[in-house]
Parts: structure tokens; C-alpha cells; sequence
């Protein structure tokens, strides 16, 4: 078989195939695949990456796909890298996504940047992240996460970042690593990877980041809101949609912003953002203004909609772990509204301690102000039970007697979908959060195209 230009991109879904498109036949134990070869040939893929030939189209055969991705990414990479291409890198246990949207928005006020919508920070997504930059990008935003030991490690060997950004070490995955300090282990992985020459932007109000100054060669950039971060916020507040306003403090500078993003979580976001781009070049008062223009971009992330009927949902159900609940609750409790409503699914990963994890954020969400609780689903039975006793401890009243008294469990997002229909009324605000794999989002999606109350539909 002679050459084959692939003058298209490279994609592992046959669905979004284009003309000239590189097709990568992902093994899955759902999907394969390989029984996609015929569909990609057919909507004009070049050529497949796959691990056994097929008549469908020209196959580079390989031992295993994602590999090979990941070592086609590295080499484009090292490409661009002799080019002239900046990288940052950006982990954590949350906050990936929304400060990588930050970060990209900033940068793409100074040139052009890759960073892609979504979450794309495994071995699939951060080498199809990488491919699709080419000579004229000059700032490369990738996501990295970890479920394991290595992970991070493995990442930065397809694309080694010249600045790496650690947001936090949370729960999140706490049952896959055991402890929050094997977290901050394999989160730290990103600053070991580091040049001498690059920088790690480390949030100086997470002791578990701060500490990782010690474990790389880069020079250490660090930000937050304590009076020592060399990136921090000063005169913090929150406005009445619970957007963060603060003055950004840096290299004997101050600069106001004005973020347009929702949760005072994302003022640690912001900063962690802003030290991104200060490390690569930027000057602080163009940060500045960058961070105030910036939008939320991904999905399902304290997105935002008004009903017909002046009902306000808040989908920020595309993940969850005790401190992104913790951040959201905060949020809901910030947002002006005539009453506040939590409809909580489970959190996924959390080991041995889930049950006690779920029971702490039942009362928690309590005594955040909720006015009613709706917990979704047989895993939120723990966040339940903790709700319903904060809400007796707190007032005095049966916590068995249900909805009425704020407190209340659903079997499924049906049920919750049913409930919700019955109670909200126009000037509400809803939350709704859970694991990515409880599918909460679609109860989102539900009560936005749901009739307002009262009316008749035909």
C-alpha cells in the first residue's frame, strides 16, 4: 500500500468523521471499534488506526490503538514543540475544566490557542487534544487527570508541558487511591515532569499543592487568596449572581476582574488561570481584562438557565466529589432567589468512606440554607438520612414527615422529575449535581423544557 495523505483530523468517533479524516478503531467492552471501519470509510476517512486489518479502508495495524494514538500525538507534539509551541498543563481533583476554559479564553487574547470544549484529560482525549493543534497554534491548554499512580506521569510523556498547574487535592477517586496524600502523589507527577526552565503554578492554599514546590526543577509560581501567594485576590465578593469580583494582586500590580463565571470556587480558578498566563508571558493587566471578558464554556458546569416561568436551574451535574459539592451548595446559597433547592445524586469513587462522606454533605447541604433537599437515587440514601437529621437538629421537627419539612428521597430521576413538578414556582432556584454516571444532567434538560406550573399542555 503506497502513502496516504490523511488531510483531515484524527477521530475515534466514525460519527463525526469528515473527508480526509484519520480513523482510530478504539477497543471498549461496549463498543468496538472496529465494527465502525465500514461507517468511517463511508462518510470519508482516509485510513484507520486499528489493531487487526479490515477490507473497509487502508489499516495501520497496530498491538493496541490508544497507544499508538498517544504515540502519534507525541510525535506531532515534539513537531510543534521545535516550532515554538507553549504548553500548560492543568490537574487536580476538581476545577480541571473550568479553569482550563479560563485559561484558554485568557491565552486566546494573545494568540491563537487550543483548548478544547469539554473534558478531554485521559489517554484518549489529551493525544486528540494535542492533534488538533498544528504550526500556527501557539498556546496548547491540556487537562490531565488520574485514576491511578502514573497516570499524570504517562500523560506528560505524550505532551511534556512547559507550565503545569495544580489546582487542589480533593476526594475525588479517593476509593482508587486510597488516601488524599496518594492524590497529592499522583497529582504532583504533572510538576515532577516539568523543565527547569518552565514553572509550576501551584495554589498556595492547598497545603498538599503548596508542598509540591519541593518536587520539581521549575521555578515555583504561587497563587490564592493567602497573603504570601505571589498571584492572589484581594477584596473578594461575591455579586448577586454569585459571580466572584476581586482585585488581582501580582508582581506589585492590582487590577480589578470581574468574573462571568458562577461560584466563589472560581475565584481560586481564576487565579490558578492567571498564573498560567503570566508564567507564559502575558502582562497582568491584560490577564486581567481577559478573566473579565472570559465566559463558561463546557457543559453541565454551573450552567445556568431561566424557565419560561422564572424557575432558575443550575446543571452542574457533569461530576461530583464532597468539595465540588461543597463549592456548589456555596454557589446555590449565593445566587438571589425566592427559595433555594438542592436536588443531589450520589458521588461516585469514594471507597470505604462513601457512606460518612454522603451522610457529612447531607447536613452540610442543611446548613447551607437549603429550603428543600431532594436526594436522588438507592446511593444517596447516607446524604438522606444525614439531611433529614441536620433538618430535626436544626428545627425541631420529625424529619420522617418528608418533603414538607425540606427534606426529601426520590428512588430515581423520574421520581425527582415528578416531585420537582409539583413544588417549584416561578422565581425558584435549582441546583442540580451528581456524578457524571448517575445521568443528572438529563434531569436538568427535563425541568428546563418542563411547562410551567399551572399550565395546560395539550
Amino acid at each position: 500500500m503506497g502513502a496516504v495523505p490523511v488531510t483531515g483530523a484524527v477521530t475515534v468517533d466514525s460519527r463525526t468523521v469528515s473527508p480526509g479524516d484519520l480513523f482510530v478503531a478504539l477497543p471498549g467492552e461496549r463498543v468496538d471499534g472496529h465494527a465502525h471501519l465500514g461507517d468511517a470509510a463511508g462518510a470519508g476517512a482516509v485510513a484507520a488506526l486499528c489493531s487487526r486489518p479490515d477490507p473497509a479502508l487502508p489499516c495501520i495495524v497496530v498491538a493496541d490503538p490508544v497507544v499508538a494514538l498517544g504515540a502519534l500525538a507525541h510525535e506531532v507534539y515534539r513537531r510543534l514543540t521545535a516550532g515554538g509551541l507553549v504548553t500548560v498543563g492543568i490537574t487536580g481533583s476538581s476545577g480541571k475544566t473550568s479553569t482550563k476554559d479560563l485559561l484558554g479564553q485568557v491565552l486566546g487574547a494573545a494568540g491563537p490557542t487550543v483548548s478544547p470544549v469539554g473534558s478531554f484529560n485521559n489517554d484518549i482525549g489529551l493525544p486528540l487534544t494535542v492533534l488538533t493543534a498544528d504550526a500556527g497554534t501557539r498556546y496548547l491548554v491540556l487537562e490531565m487527570g488520574a485514576r491511578g499512580s502514573g497516570h499524570i506521569a504517562r500523560l506528560t510523556r505524550v505532551a511534556r508541558p512547559r507550565v503545569g498547574v495544580v489546582l487542589n487535592v480533593g476526594s475525588a477517586h479517593l476509593g482508587e487511591f486510597g488516601s488524599a496524600d496518594g492524590i497529592a502523589a499522583a497529582k504532583g507527577e504533572l510538576v515532577e515532569a516539568l523543565p527547569a526552565d518552565g514553572t509550576a503554578v501551584l495554589n498556595a492554599d492547598d497545603p498538599r499543592v503548596r508542598a509540591m514546590a519541593t518536587r520539581t526543577r521549575a521555578r515555583v509560581l504561587s497563587t490564592g487568596l493567602a497573603p504570601d501567594a505571589e498571584v492572589r485576590a484581594e477584596d473578594v465578593e461575591l455579586d448577586e449572581r454569585a459571580r466572584g469580583r476581586f482585585t488581582l494582586v501580582t508582581a506589585g500590580e492590582r487590577h480589578p476582574v470581574e468574573l462571568q463565571v458562577i461560584g466563589a470556587h472560581q475565584v481560586s480558578n481564576a487565579l490558578s488561570a492567571a498564573g498560567a498566563a503570566l508564567a507564559v508571558g502575558l502582562a497582568p493587566a491584560q490577564v486581567a481584562a481577559a478573566l473579565t471578558a472570559a465566559g463558561p464554556r463546557s457543559r453541565w458546569r454551573m450552567e445556568v438557565d431561566v424557565r419560561a416561568d422564572g424557575v432558575t436551574v443550575v446543571n452542574d451535574a457533569y461530576n461530583a466529589n464532597p468539595e465540588s459539592m461543597r463549592a456548589a451548595l456555596a454557589a446555590l446559597a449565593g445566587l438571589a432567589g425566592r427559595r433555594r433547592v438542592a436536588v443531589l445524586g450520589a458521588m461516585a469513587e469514594l471507597g470505604p468512606d462513601a457512606p460518612a462522606e454522603h451522610e457529612r454533605l447531607g447536613r452540610e447541604a442543611v446548613r447551607s440554607g437549603v429550603d428543600l433537599l431532594v436526594a436522588v437515587g438507592p446511593d444517596a440514601v447516607a446524604l438522606h438520612a444525614g439531611a433529614a437529621a441536620e433538618w430535626a437538629q436544626r428545627y425541631g421537627r420529625d424529619p420522617g414527615r418528608g418533603q414538607e419539612e425540606g427534606v426529601v428521597h426520590v428512588p430515581d430521576r423520574e421520581g425527582a422529575a415528578a416531585l420537582l413538578a409539583g413544588v417549584l414556582e416561578p422565581g425558584d432556584v435549582v441546583l442540580v449535581k451528581a456524578s457524571r454516571s448517575y445521568g443528572l444532567e438529563l434531569l436538568a434538560a427535563e425541568l428546563l423544557a418542563a411547562p410551567p406550573a399551572g399550565s395546560v399542555t395539550a
